[in-house]
């Protein structure tokens, strides 16, 4: 039998999915983001919000930046945190996984950050080429001798969750555990959506911590040259919480597999769909830097991340008041035609691909970046050395999710006609 509180849940979830669904059908853009089919295809929304002007309103009570120019203010602005002003409420069903420092402001931000940098340093990126080069070319070894080919299951899933395993230090066994929670959790950025889906998503960040703790015990038994030996250590010489650990290591797996995922499925797809795109990296694969930069801007993995005025400020010159929370259109802002030439154009030799957002700004501009970027290189680099006639051989699958973009399936073939 279903509680008391189960019930309550639910109906309080279905009441605001009901009124945000109405107000989308009304014509609030913002809200229809919210909402299928608006958000299987966002960008002419996004076009027609940057019409409306920098910052649009909605009627459910937040704000949107659709601007280049409104975005990044934002995200550099100090009258802008990632917590919520003191005495805020904000839905339990927003607030349902710790991800360390990328929901904290300083001074933790700060801190905590700094404990994760050392993981991220251009020393540790020319060790893991050599990692990645090695797990790319097996699973393409693999994918080449298959028939059925589904790009995400059998290389864009498996990459970056056997990069970000051997970063941390996670046993290999537990690879398929891991993409299976990490699907759960990043799906979770939207926030809850039933009763049951808060369930599972706290029973995978259970399980996710159960893994992390056995690993946790393993390395202080035996430590070893990985970013948890070291977490570790820092953690028992004072320097974090055990809580702050965990959540740290969740935060990691998390943002390490989602965005490199979501890079290699996107960026695939819109190569794939643009032809004359992938012959040419084909021809000349020294393009893939440039072509990962404009898979970025033009269909980003992250495509809005939220903040809230921690004081009365403007945007752009529009007033927000102190508590109002603000979501940052990162997928509009790299769709600006006041900043891009043509944006809804795909060009990988585009030369200022590069200013896009989707590796956030300011303070919290994601530490992961130069990793998803050496990931995507040697991902799209592979591809186009060893399968030039890949192709699409059915209709990609998407994820039902608004913050992350992301395929969850796409039949590809590696062979020619």
């Amino acid at each position: 039998m279903r509680t008391r509180d189960t019930l309550r849940t639910d109906a309080h979830l279905r009441l605001a999915h009901g009124v945000s669904w109405l107000t989308a059908q009304r014509g609030d853009h913002p809200s229809r983001l919210l909402h299928w089919p608006w958000r299987q295809n966002p960008y002419p929304t996004y076009r027609r919000m940057r019409e409306q002007g920098p910052v649009v309103s909605s009627r459910l009570g937040f704000q949107a930046a659709t601007t280049r120019a409104a975005v990044d203010e934002v995200l550099r602005s100090r009258d802008f945190g990632v917590e919520p002003p003191e005495g805020t409420t904000v839905p339990d069903q927003y607030r349902v996984v710790d991800l360390s420092f990328l929901q904290l402001d300083p001074p933790d931000h700060t801190r905590l950050r700094r404990l994760a940098r050392p993981a991220f340093s251009p020393r540790r990126m020319t060790e893991y080429r050599t990692e990645i080069e090695k797990i790319t070319g097996e699973l393409l070894d693999a994918a080449l001798a298959r028939d059925d080919v589904d790009l995400m299951r059998d290389f864009a899933q498996p990459l970056p969750i056997a990069v970000i395993s051997r970063l941390l230090g996670v046993p290999e066994r537990d690879d398929a555990d891991f993409v299976r929670i990490g699907f759960v959790i990043g799906a979770a950025l939207d926030g809850a959506n039933s009763a049951r889906h808060l369930r599972e998503i706290r029973d995978a960040t259970a399980e996710l911590d159960r893994l992390f703790g056995r690993l946790m015990a393993e390395r202080r038994a035996e430590p070893r040259e990985d970013v948890v030996s070291t977490l570790v250590r820092q953690s028992d010489d004072g320097e974090l919480t055990a809580n702050e650990l965990t959540a740290m290591c969740r935060l990691l797996l998390v943002a390490g597999f989602e965005t490199t995922v979501n890079l290699i499925g996107n960026g695939v797809m819109a190569l794939l769909r643009h032809r004359e795109q992938w012959e040419r990296l084909t021809a000349d694969p020294a393009l893939t830097t440039g072509a990962v930069e404009e898979v970025l801007r033009f269909d980003s993995p992250v495509q809005l991340t939220g903040r809230w005025a921690q004081a009365d400020t403007r945007v752009q010159g529009v007033p927000i008041r102190a508590g109002q929370q603000l979501m940052c259109l990162i997928g509009s802002a790299n769709r600006d035609p006041a900043h891009f030439t043509d944006p809804d154009r795909f060009d990988i030799t585009r030369q200022d691909a590069a200013e896009h957002l989707s590796f956030s700004g300011g303070a919290h501009y994601c530490l992961g970046a130069p990793l998803a970027r050496l990931e995507g290189e040697i991902a799209l680099r592979a591809l186009a050395e060893r399968a030039p006639a890949l192709r699409p051989t059915g209709t990609p699958t998407r994820r039902g999710t608004l913050t992350v973009r992301s395929l969850s399936a796409f039949p590809v073939s590696t062979r020619s006609r």
